[in-house]
């Protein structure tokens, strides 16, 4: 690899450097026909780059959470409102479940805590 053709040097060097590198086995590695599972702190990271999260514990079939944008509500006036925050501007992570989408899930101190959150399709 030439360092040089990376789109952000200081980024690859970085994660080149690391501290969080694990050698790769048949229990987390899927091409050695394991599963990646990650803390709660990587799923947060994974949702903000846009993608679908889910703990392997979870029962139900085809439950994950992801990072909406764009949050907005009817009030009972049928005004929409655009909903922005000063801290977190207008996303909020939301469940989707078999009985549809819950808007701002929080987590729990298991899920928090948990070490088996996988990537997901959804």
């Amino acid at each position: 690899m030439d360092i040089r053709e990376t789109q952000s040097v200081v980024y690859t060097l970085q994660n080149i450097l690391s501290d969080e590198w694990i050698l790769a086995d048949e229990v987390n590695c899927p091409q050695l026909g394991g599963e990646a599972t990650f803390s709660f702190g990587e799923a947060i990271k994974y949702l903000k780059r846009g993608m679908k999260v889910a703990r392997k514990g979870w029962n139900g079939k085809k439950q994950y959470i992801q990072l909406a944008s764009g949050i907005s509500y009817k009030a009972p006036t049928g005004e929409i409102i655009n909903c922005e925050h000063d801290a977190i501007g207008n996303m909020a992570i939301a469940f989707v479940g078999s009985s549809g989408v819950q808007m701002g899930w929080l987590a729990s101190q298991a899920d928090m805590l948990a070490e088996d959150w996988k990537f997901t399709e959804g």
